[in-house]
């Protein structure tokens, strides 16, 4: 299956954590907070500025990202646990 977000919207795909501490220690599946990093995997077109005009999103397929950790809504797609946000809902993006 073929997803495209729509205007403003993101498509991302959170990045797998550590399961180890610096220092050795196993964290147990139950103690281990979602990751608020992740890998763009589709964007949609923009959205229309007060003019009318397409507006592009500033980030691209493949940027890796930092999100809030309460942000956008998680979906499942062809199996992926995915995250569908706004573009508004992303921090930065890691160069």
């Amino acid at each position: 299956m073929k997803f495209r977000p729509l205007h403003d919207r993101v498509l991302v795909k959170r990045v797998e954590s550590d399961t180890k501490t610096k220092g050795g220690i196993i964290i147990p599946d139950t103690a281990q907070e979602k990751p608020m990093e992740g890998k763009v995997i589709a964007v949609g077109s923009g959205v229309r500025g007060e003019d009318g005009k397409l507006v592009a999103l500033d980030v691209k397929k493949n940027d890796r990202i930092l999100f809030g950790k309460w942000s956008g809504t998680e979906v499942k797609v062809d199996g992926d646990e995915l995250i569908i946000m706004k573009e508004s809902d992303i921090l930065g993006i890691i160069e």
